[in-house]
């Protein structure tokens, strides 16, 4: 009891805790500080560069004139290319995230695939461009919009797998056995009552598959390196936002510079809308 009471035993706990307490929020606010220069250079530089011209015309060429040109036909590429790609990932994300939750219970298969779901959540995005390459790329002796959704449909899969499996799993068991003694097969069960019940994390998954894809550029310069025309159409190349960034951004024109900020202020409105949303939804749900 001496020994609880001990002052100096206590002041060293006490120093410890403010050493600890101050070490994280330093650690805090490098981040914070990071966070709000970056965010404060994108709205800067961004900004002052967004113009009717920057949504109304087409990329410009090598040989435009400066200040001509926009991004277009960039922004109409992305949305074409990550809806395909949210489509894709959705669908095959929700169905192996359903596998897992309801049917893998000590499954070795399942085991297996969480496993390397798991992996492929941290892979780099150059890894799954290089694979999206060989796969959808050289087989058909050239890239293609379609290419470059399905690259893009990869990356996210995993991350609508994981929170598929994750909501489902928050589903009370009760609700699978009211289904199953009215005579409903477990499957019935799964589409007509626990998908429903989940409805609101799955379209967070979603919505966090659209975040993950929409700034990747890796796979997009190997399955779709762009074009200076407008092109709405999936067997074809298109333009993009990512790949107007990486090619802009270190170019020795000022209007190609002025287009990669307003780009990159748009990939980062999109996103950060896309995250304020899901997780919106995603603490609507947990309070119900």
């Amino acid at each position: 009891m001496a020994r609880l009471n001990d002052p100096a035993r206590y002041a060293r706990r006490k120093a410890a805790n403010a050493l600890f307490v101050g070490l994280t929020s330093l650690a805090t606010l490098a981040a914070v500080l990071a966070l709000v220069a970056i965010l404060g250079s994108l709205l800067v530089n961004g900004l002052g560069g967004i113009n009717l011209a920057a949504f109304t015309t087409d990329t410009p060429g090598g040989g435009e004139m400066l200040g001509a040109g926009g991004l277009r036909n960039a922004m109409v590429g992305s949305l074409l290319m990550c809806a395909v790609g949210m489509v894709l990932a959705v669908v095959v994300g929700i169905l192996v995230g359903t596998y897992l939750a309801e049917y893998g219970d000590g499954n070795r298969l399942a085991s297996t695939i969480r496993f390397l779901n798991d992996v492929l959540l941290s892979a780099p995005s150059i890894l799954i461009g290089l694979y999206a390459y060989e796969l959808f790329v050289v087989p058909f002796h050239g890239g293609s919009a379609l290419a470059g959704a399905a690259a893009l449909a990869i990356l996210s899969t995993p991350v609508v797998t994981r929170t598929t499996e994750d909501i489902l799993r928050l589903q009370s068991n009760q609700l699978r056995e009211a289904g199953m003694a009215l005579g409903a097969g477990k499957g019935l069960v799964i589409r007509a009552i626990i998908w429903r019940a989940s409805r609101t994390g799955l379209v967070t998954g979603g919505l966090l598959a659209f975040a993950r894809m929409s700034g990747e550029t890796a796979p997009l310069i190997f399955t779709n390196a762009g074009n200076q025309f407008f092109a709405a159409k999936l067997t074809g190349l298109t333009a993009s936002l990512p790949v107007s960034i990486f090619n802009f951004a270190l170019s020795a024109d000022e209007n190609w510079r002025r287009l990669a900020w307003v780009a990159a202020l748009v990939i980062s409105l999109a996103v950060l809308s896309a995250n304020i949303i899901g997780r919106t939804l995603a603490r609507g749900s947990n309070h119900k």
